[in-house]
């Protein structure tokens, strides 16, 4: 089952971030600062979100069911690379949006804070 968002639900799902900075820079303080995402880029995040959680309610609903493993590892396997592909999509947005603001503006934590997310990513 597909579940599209409404703009409000985008919008409260996260279209807008705010990041902490409390890092000492030679005398000052980074504080909080927030950036947006084009808004269709955010909802079709979020629905390719909402359709993988779908997908993981059915394998969850297989398992109670008794369904072949085989045929559970294949489903999981499916959502997991939907999982994946959203993660792509985050991280592309995140770069050509989010880092290169943070970039001009000589915030270079929040480059340190994208590596830390992508060396967790692949954990």
């Amino acid at each position: 089952m597909e579940h599209e968002y409404d703009e409000n639900e985008v919008i409260a799902a996260g279209h807008k971030h705010i990041h902490e900075h409390s890092h000492d820079h030679g005398g000052h303080s980074h504080g909080p600062h927030s950036h947006t995402h084009p808004e269709e880029e955010t909802r079709a995040i979020v629905n390719r979100l909402a359709r993988s959680i779908g997908h993981l309610e059915r394998v969850k609903q297989m398992v109670a069911d008794g369904y072949d493993c085989s045929d559970v590892l294949i489903q999981l396997s499916a959502v997991r690379s939907a999982l994946n592909s959203a993660g792509l999509a985050i991280l592309q947005s995140h770069m050509n949006h989010c880092i290169i603001d943070a970039v001009k503006n000589g915030d270079m934590q929040a480059v340190a804070d994208l590596n830390k997310a992508v060396e967790r990513y692949f954990k």
